[in-house]
């Protein structure tokens, strides 16, 4: 087991720039219940300061190789018990490194239905293999013939059952397979064709209908929409190698030959020759496209839930507009504007529901009902949704507002309402507001999440609040894994009042879970607001172990004890406390007193317990008590008079709000009901690999109309200073339209152009319209 661990810690420790040491020590921790946030936060000198990305990739990738080493030992003992493990083979096994390279290896052993080869095993044919295959003088056909019995008739059959035999043996040569994979992985191409009849039907997936580029290459977002379009049944997908290779024998082919010395002097050679060809085409190319294929859909995935969590980051770490009476406002039509008020805190004071649009047009009773609203509650802050009639109720409100008495004027904002509906037929909201309208549910959130995104956000199942691309094709165990492991960051990264978080907040601290955190609401409820950190533990099955865990992410404003409004541990109280005696001075005091602060020497503080990092931590919360690690609130300001897609024009600038960013470029809410896109190639005058590198979810831009196409919904923006069209090499592709010439795809030999190797993508000077793809579209994102 010492043996196993250390293999696994310097694997990791290489990956994440680490030490082994390091790697141990967290594991350690991990393996005793402590949460990734603790251990980033609490326990520095353990780790020697590993931060919360280390941690994260240390946590994906020990549940990654233990499967591998349960693994290994598994398939060592299955061919133990079999008689069958050599040292050389036990040393084969324990240096893999990867599930698939185990599984080549294991196939020979493993226990599998009756085969021909087995069949013609049982029918004699081994010594018949094995002789073509060891001496190259003999002639099959007159060595076959000597093999002929009642089971097998004729030489014909002779050699199918000797040939079968040899194609299993090729079939499950572990290190010919893994040269094999590595040669398609560099070499392979993905061709995407129109399935027979469908394309009226799928015509949004129209750009794969007869599309290829190396399988090495394709990008999460283009291998996912193909694999849709597949799932859909409007495409098939091959996995495609020398295609244009004219030689009588493919590379391939050659490859499985020269492993058994396959040369070009006999009957025996050539008789061989045909069955490694055989042995490729039937067994091995079969085998290794679906493997091909399935790693294709797992990078991808990977890649889609990367971009998932880092949007629902940026999100959950949106600033917050702070504690301030907030109106939120539910847009709507013909149902009406759902009108909902909460206080500073979030708690619900008064609700309505106006009518200023078709069919009432009641816009008077509207200004004079929300106008009551604002100053009965001394609103300042109105939180607009920016779904249907966004723009109409967003005019509706700056009207109102330039009525209001100078003093008495909120500021509004339009908000993202992702996931409100969904919120607010949830248990959740059911429970919070159980005498609420479910549709007045949604204003209260919308309300809520302008205040504080986190606090509301997190009541949300994260799939739902709609910042990923193809989330409902993921591995939907590993994307929920992901999405919950980044909220936990996003609130212990904050911190929560203990004495104001909802239950769906608490739940999310370290240490806790949903059943700990409705005992804490209750026992708040119960006994009232608590007064020190400590009477955690009163709280029914909160150990101490949990306490450990969560009390240094709870902050206490006002209580008994100063030091539990920050972020300083309890278990570290006595060393915070050594500091302010040096100081002589009240720890209230001592709060956000730079000058002194910075006059201690922390290696001064150091004791047998706590470290530098520590030290440091207490010294930086203590100048900036409670600091909260989101950006200042700013909104963006929408142009008046554009309020609808049809009143956009080429060359407009105008504000928005970045909503999502994807591996191919980000979409940005400039308020006309529709999000418009930047290209990656028109995020900046410079190129662009990955859109993070400019843009996060939350951000305000300004940008600049490049085209607008009314009837399909789509709009194409900029960012450029600059030409406001991608140049050739920032977009790395060809006209849709343009006829192909020469071959098919680029050859083996020759070095293919980039344009070659992906699908097109149109310059506007074309006609075309820069978010061609349906993988690059808001439509099929979700």
């Amino acid at each position: 087991m010492a043996a196993q661990n250390d293999r696994i810690a310097r694997i990791i420790a290489a990956e994440i720039a680490a030490k082994p040491a390091q790697v141990l020590a967290a594991v350690a921790l991990l393996d005793e219940g402590a949460t990734v946030p603790f251990i980033a936060r609490y326990r520095k000198e353990a780790t020697d300061g590993l931060d919360d990305t280390q941690l994260r990739n240390l946590e994906e990738r020990l549940v990654y190789l233990r499967e591998l080493e349960a693994r290994r030992a598994s398939v060592l003992e299955s061919i133990r018990t079999q008689g069958k493990l050599t040292d050389d083979l036990a040393a084969k096994i324990e240096a893999v490194a990867t599930k698939a390279e185990l599984e080549d290896i294991y196939l020979p052993y493993k226990t599998k239905r009756r085969t021909k080869a087995e069949i013609a095993r049982e029918r004699g044919l081994g010594p018949l293999a094995d002789t073509i295959l060891d001496d190259r003088r003999v002639v099959p056909a007159e060595l076959a013939a000597s093999f002929i019995t009642a089971e097998v008739p004729d030489v014909k059959a002779a050699l199918e059952g000797a040939r079968d035999i040899l194609v299993e043996r090729m079939a499950e040569n572990a290190d010919l397979v893994g040269r094999l994979r590595n040669y398609m992985k560099e070499h392979a191409f993905l061709h995407s064709r129109l399935a027979e009849g469908k394309a009226e039907a799928g015509a949004k997936f129209s750009d794969y209908f007869d599309h290829v580029e190396r399988w090495a290459s394709v990008p999460s977002h283009r291998a996912l929409a193909m694999l849709r379009g597949r799932n859909e049944e409007f495409l098939s997908l091959d996995i495609e190698l020398d295609v244009d290779d004219t030689s009588p024998i493919k590379p391939a082919e050659r490859m499985v030959a020269n492993t058994y010395n396959v040369g070009t002097s006999g009957m025996a050679d050539a008789w061989l020759l045909e069955v490694a060809r055989w042995a490729w085409r039937v067994k091995l190319s079969l085998h290794l496209s679906i493997d091909l294929m399935s790693q294709m859909r797992e990078r991808s995935e990977e890649e889609a839930i990367h971009v998932f969590a880092r949007n629902l980051k940026d999100l959950l770490l949106a600033a917050p507009a702070g504690s301030r009476a907030t109106m939120g406002l539910d847009p709507g039509i013909r149902t009406g504007v759902k009108v909902a008020v909460v206080d500073g805190t979030g708690k619900l004071l008064e609700t309505s529901t106006v009518y200023p649009f078709q069919p009432r047009n009641d816009l008077r009773g509207a200004m004079a009902e929300l106008g009551r609203l604002i100053m009965k509650h001394k609103v300042e802050l109105v939180a607009i949704g920016n779904g249907t009639a966004s723009r109409e109720t967003d005019r509706l409100a700056a009207e109102l507002i330039g009525d209001l008495p100078a003093g008495n004027k909120p500021i509004k904002v339009v908000v993202s309402e992702a996931g409100a509906s969904v919120y607010s037929a949830s248990a959740t909201a059911a429970a919070e507001m159980p005498d609420l309208d479910v549709s007045l549910r949604g204003a209260v959130s919308i309300a809520r999440r302008l205040q504080d995104p986190l606090a509301e956000l997190v009541k949300i199942e994260p799939k739902s609040i709609g910042v990923g691309q193809y989330q409902h094709d993921v591995d939907q165990f590993r994307l929920a894994r992901s999405l919950d492991a980044v909220v936990e960051d996003a609130v212990n990264a904050v911190g929560v009042d203990l004495n104001m978080a909802s239950a769906p907040l608490l739940a999310r601290v370290s240490g806790l879970g949903t059943s700990l955190a409705e005992a804490i609401v209750a026992h708040r409820n119960a006994n009232g607001p608590f007064r020190t950190r400590k009477q955690l533990l009163e709280v029914s099955r909160l150990g101490p172990k949990t306490f450990e865990l969560c009390a240094g992410f709870m902050r206490i404003s006002g209580g008994e004890e100063p030091l539990d409004a920050s972020s300083v541990h309890p278990e570290a109280y006595g060393l915070a406390k050594r500091i302010v005696a040096a100081c002589g001075r009240d720890v209230r005091s001592l709060m956000g007193d730079a000058k002194t602060l910075k006059s201690l020497d922390p290696a001064d503080f150091v004791d047998a317990r706590f470290g530098l990092p520590t030290v440091r931590d207490i010294l930086a919360e203590f100048e900036k008590p409670g600091r909260d690690p989101r950006p200042e609130f700013k909104t963006a300001t929408f142009a008046d008079g554009v309020d609808e897609i049809s009143d956009l024009k080429p060359g407009m600038v105008l504000e928005g709000t970045v909503t999502n960013v994807a591996n191919f470029g980000a979409f940005v809410d400039i308020g006309v009901h529709q999000d418009g896109l930047v290209h990656v190639s028109q995020l900046a005058d410079r190129f662009i690999k990955d859109p993070s590198e400019v843009v996060k979810a939350g951000d305000v831009v300004t940008v600049r109309v490049v085209e607008v196409d009314v009837k399909r919904k789509r709009i194409a923006l900029t960012m450029r200073k600059g030409e406001s069209t991608p140049r050739r090499d920032d977009a790395k592709q060809a006209p849709r339209n343009e006829p192909r010439r020469g071959p098919r795809r680029p050859s083996a030999t020759a070095r293919p152009s980039r344009a070659a190797l992906v699908p097109p993508w149109p310059r506007p000077s074309s006609g075309s319209n820069l978010w061609r793809h349906p993988g690059e579209s808001r439509d099929t994102l979700s």
